[in-house]
C-alpha cells in the first residue's frame, strides 16, 4: 500500500476503459463500476479493450460484463418482517450487513481487513470511517462487544499500514480520511471495557493525529495551509477537510468532469475541493459552496469546519487521557494544552453572537460562513460551549432546526442530501447528547421522540431502515444528492437502537 494512491485507483488501473465505462453510464450508478471485480489481470483487460474497442461490432456493455463480475449489495433483498418491532429487525440485519474478514482478491478495489465488520448497506458494501462509530452505539446496545472491538481493530490495522484511516477501504478513497471519530470509538470501548483500551489504542491515536496535523509545523504567515493544517490570522492551528487527490472521484467520474466544467476555478482545483468535501462526510452540502446552492461554486479548502476542529479537540484530550493512563505526565500535558488552544480558537473564530450559534469559518473571506447547520452542536456534544453559548444555541436548535421528523441538517433547500429536508442518524445523535450535556433535555427528548417516531413509521410502512430522511415533510421520502436513497442501514439502525435502549415506548 505504499505505491502511489493514484495508481491504485481504478480509473488508473483501467485507463481508458474506466473512462469509457463511465462516460457512457454503462452502470446507472458511477460507484457500481468502481467496485466491480476483474475476471482477469486488470493489464490483459486492458490490453483486450484498446485492440477491440475500435471494431464496428464493439459493445462496451457486453465487454464488461465478460470481464467483471458486479459488487455485492449488502441489505438490499433482506425480507423484512413488519410484526417484528424496530429493534428486532435492526438486531436481525446484524448479520445481513457483516462482511466477514477480507481475503485479497486481484482486480477488486477492496482494501482487505483482517477481522470482519459491518458494511452501511446498499451501494455501500465496504466499511466507512465515521459511519461505524454510530453503527457501534447500535452494536453496544445490542452487547455486540466483540464486533466493536473487531471494527476499532480494522481501524487500528488501517493506521498502521496505510498511515490513517481511508473514507472506507477501497483503493480510490487512500487519498483522503473522514471525521475522525476514531477517539471515540476507543473511549466507547474504555467505557465499556475498561481504562486499558486507552493504552492499547494509545500508538493508533496518535499516528492519526500526526495525519491530521502532518504540516503544522511549517505554517507561517507566509504560508498558511499545509494539508489539513491552518494558521488563523492571529497564528492559531486549526484544520480544514483535505484531500491528495486533484483529478476526478472513481466513484462519480462523470458527475465531477461535468461540475469541473461549469466552475470558475481550474477543474484540479474543483476536484480537490469536491474531494476534501467528501472526506467532510457532507457530500454535498450549502457549507461548502461559496453561493450556497450550486455545486460548482465549491470552495471547502477555504472553510474551516467547526465539527472538524471539534472532534479533534476530542482527539486531543482522549491523547491526554491515554499518556496520563500509560504514565508520561509530559505526552498528557502537551496533548491537554493542545486541546486548550484549540477550544480557544474554536470559541474565537467559530462563535457567531449575531445568530446565537457556531458556524464554519471561511479563511479566505476572513470571517463565518453565512450558512447555520447542525454542525454547529458539535461544541455542545463535547463541551465546549459556555453556557451562554449553549443557552443561545439551544434556542436556535428549537426556533429553526427542530422539525416534525427531528433536526433538519441545515436551514436551507439546495437539492444536495446534507441540506434541508433531509436529517441524518449521525447528527440526530449528536445534537440529542449535545443538548443534554447542558441540561436541556426537555428539547433533546422532544428532538429524540420526533426522530425516533419517524423511523419507526417508514420501517412500519417499508420494512425499511434508510440512509436519511425528509423531516420537515412527514408524507415524503428524503431525497437530494448524487445517488437514491439507501436501504440498510448502518448508522440508521445503530442511532436509533441506541435511542430505544433509553424508553421502551416504542
Amino acid at each position: 500500500m505504499e505505491k502511489d494512491p493514484a495508481l491504485q485507483s481504478p480509473e488508473f488501473v483501467y485507463k481508458g476503459l474506466f473512462e469509457a465505462v463511465q462516460l457512457a453510464q454503462v452502470f446507472p450508478d458511477g460507484k457500481t463500476f468502481a467496485d466491480c471485480i476483474a475476471k482477469k489481470a486488470p493489464e490483459a483487460i486492458v490490453t483486450a479493450y484498446h485492440l477491440t474497442k475500435d471494431q464496428p461490432d464493439f459493445d462496451l456493455a457486453a465487454f464488461v460484463a465478460d470481464h467483471f463480475d458486479p459488487p455485492r449489495q449488502y441489505g438490499t433483498d433482506f425480507q423484512s418482517d413488519n410484526r417484528r418491532s424496530a429493534a428486532e429487525h435492526i438486531n436481525a440485519l446484524w448479520e445481513v450487513l457483516t462482511r466477514q474478514a477480507d481475503r485479497t482478491e486481484q482486480g477488486s478495489t477492496l482494501l482487505p481487513l483482517p477481522n470482519p465488520y459491518i458494511v452501511p448497506g446498499g451501494r455501500f458494501g465496504e466499511i466507512y470511517y465515521w459511519d461505524s462509530y454510530f453503527t457501534m452505539l447500535g452494536l453496544e446496545a445490542a452487547g455486540r462487544w466483540d464486533m466493536i472491538r473487531h471494527m476499532v481493530d480494522n481501524f487500528a490495522w488501517l493506521i498502521d499500514t496505510v498511515g490513517f484511516i481511508p473514507n472506507g477501504n477501497r483503493t480510490y478513497f487512500l487519498t483522503r480520511s473522514q471525521p475522525p471519530f476514531f477517539a471515540l470509538m476507543v473511549r466507547l470501548l474504555a467505557d465499556g471495557i475498561g481504562p486499558a483500551m486507552l493504552t492499547r489504542y494509545q500508538p493508533a491515536l496518535e499516528k492519526e493525529y500526526q495525519f491530521w496535523m502532518n504540516g503544522a509545523d511549517v505554517l507561517s504567515a507566509q504560508n498558511r495551509a499545509v494539508e489539513h493544517a491552518v494558521r488563523m490570522p492571529d497564528g492559531e492551528i486549526l484544520n480544514r477537510y483535505y484531500d491528495h487527490g486533484d483529478y476526478p472521484r472513481a466513484e462519480s467520474y462523470r458527475e465531477d468532469l461535468e461540475t469541473a466544467e461549469l466552475a470558475e476555478h481550474a477543474p484540479a482545483d474543483t476536484w480537490r475541493h469536491l474531494r476534501a468535501a467528501c472526506e467532510s462526510g457532507w457530500d454535498f452540502t450549502g457549507r461548502w459552496l461559496a453561493d450556497g446552492k450550486n455545486l460548482h461554486t465549491i470552495h471547502t479548502l477555504d472553510i474551516i469546519p467547526v465539527d472538524l476542529n471539534c472532534l479533534l479537540y476530542n482527539l486531543e484530550l482522549t491523547l491526554a487521557d491515554a499518556g496520563r493512563a500509560s504514565g508520561e505526565p509530559e505526552a498528557e500535558a502537551r496533548y491537554r494544552q493542545a486541546a486548550e488552544n484549540r477550544k480557544a480558537a474554536v470559541l474565537k473564530y467559530c462563535w457567531d453572537p449575531a445568530s446565537g450559534f457556531f458556524r464554519d469559518f471561511d479563511v479566505r473571506a476572513g470571517a463565518i460562513t453565512p450558512i447555520l447547520s447542525l454542525a454547529g452542536v458539535f461544541p455542545l456534544f463535547f463541551n465546549m460551549a459556555t453556557t451562554e453559548q449553549a443557552e443561545a444555541a439551544a434556542d436556535v436548535v428549537e426556533k429553526e432546526f427542530l422539525q416534525p421528523g427531528g433536526l433538519v441538517s441545515t436551514l436551507r433547500i439546495t437539492g444536495q442530501q446534507w441540506d434541508a429536508p433531509n436529517g441524518w442518524a449521525p447528527l440526530q445523535w449528536i445534537g440529542i447528547r449535545g443538548l443534554r450535556n447542558y441540561g436541556y433535555r426537555s428539547l433533546a427528548n422532544e428532538a429524540k421522540q420526533r426522530w425516533v417516531s419517524l423511523n419507526v413509521k417508514v420501517y412500519r410502512n417499508t420494512g425499511k431502515m434508510v440512509e436519511k430522511y425528509n423531516v420537515m415533510d412527514m408524507g415524503l421520502e428524503a431525497g437530494g444528492g448524487e445517488y437514491p436513497v439507501q436501504d440498510g442501514f448502518g448508522w440508521t439502525n445503530g442511532v436509533l437502537l441506541k435511542l430505544l435502549r433509553e424508553s421502551l415506548t416504542f
